[in-house]
């Protein structure tokens, strides 16, 4: 019995300190390095896209830069595919993701969510010659949303939002075919052909939809409703919590000291940071 006893405590001992060496794996690694890698889109603007001079920039891009400031530690970026960025296990490939994801439930089994750092809201987008005038009028029309998002699942019915105190969503469209796109601009670049000629509406951030017609797109918004409203978080891999709580924290003070509503209004022209 001693001797069983003895193997069952140095066993626990072992487990125990395995734990320890895995907790804060992600902390370590940053703050040893002095440097993170963060997650990102390449193709999302004003969110995150390459400039004329090939360099990566927008809100997304400033939020980090803003995040490594304050840990004291250096910032580059990857551009993996999305299904890449939301799926998690990263194995140690990045640090942090910052790239407008939403907190939905199937998201939460597999990236832990960091904190939200602003709140977007999606819109029905329609070419600029478009009769549509109410919700209504997009009932068996043609609507296009980038493929694995929350665009995606709002028009099949199946958008689930992990996070309190948002109200249910409401489906009002009932389309005729949804049409998926690899990226953001990808919709837009179809509807701009024409009003019906390959897609009749697109749903997608207003943020998105404000700057594809700021750059020329001949495009409008519909007006007088949003399709839904949701919260945007900075994600990380599972299992480090230490790292999700100092991430957490830095983005509590860059909400509270402004921050975050000076680089929203930068970028979209108005302060989404406000819970």
């Amino acid at each position: 019995m001693k001797t069983a006893l003895k193997h069952l405590l140095l066993a626990a001992a072992a487990l125990a300190i395995s734990a320890s060496a895995n907790a804060g794996e992600t902390l370590d690694r940053v703050m040893g390095k002095k440097a993170m890698v963060v997650a990102t889109n390449s193709g999302w603007p004003p969110q995150s896209f390459l400039d004329d001079s090939n360099e990566l920039v927008g809100f997304d891009i400033d939020v980090s830069k803003e995040v490594a400031k304050r840990l004291g530690v250096d910032v580059s970026f990857e551009t993996p595919d999305w299904a890449t960025l939301t799926g998690g296990r990263w194995q140690g490939r990045y640090d942090l993701g910052v790239g407008s994801v939403t907190p939905t439930k199937p998201r939460a089994q597999v990236i832990d969510f960091a904190a939200i750092y602003y709140y977007s809201p999606y819109v029905y987008v329609l070419h600029k010659d478009s009769a549509a005038k109410t919700v209504a009028d997009l009932n068996g029309k043609v609507i296009g949303v980038e493929t694995a998002t929350t665009s995606e699942d709002f028009i099949r019915r199946q958008l689930e939002i992990d996070a309190p105190g948002l109200p249910p969503i409401e489906y009002k469209v009932e389309p005729g075919d949804v049409r998926t796109f690899a990226d953001s601009m990808l919709p837009f670049d179809d509807l701009r052909l024409g009003d019906g000629v390959r897609l009749d509406a697109v749903i997608a951030p207003e943020q998105t939809a404000e700057n594809a017609i700021k750059n020329g797109y001949p495009l409008r918004i519909l007006d007088g409703e949003y399709a839904f409203r949701e919260p945007l978080v900075v994600i990380a891999e599972k299992g480090d919590a230490e790292w999700t709580a100092k991430v957490g924290e830095t983005i509590a003070a860059m909400k509270e000291d402004g921050t975050l509503g000076q680089l929203t209004t930068k970028w979209y022209g108005k302060d989404y940071s406000a819970d």
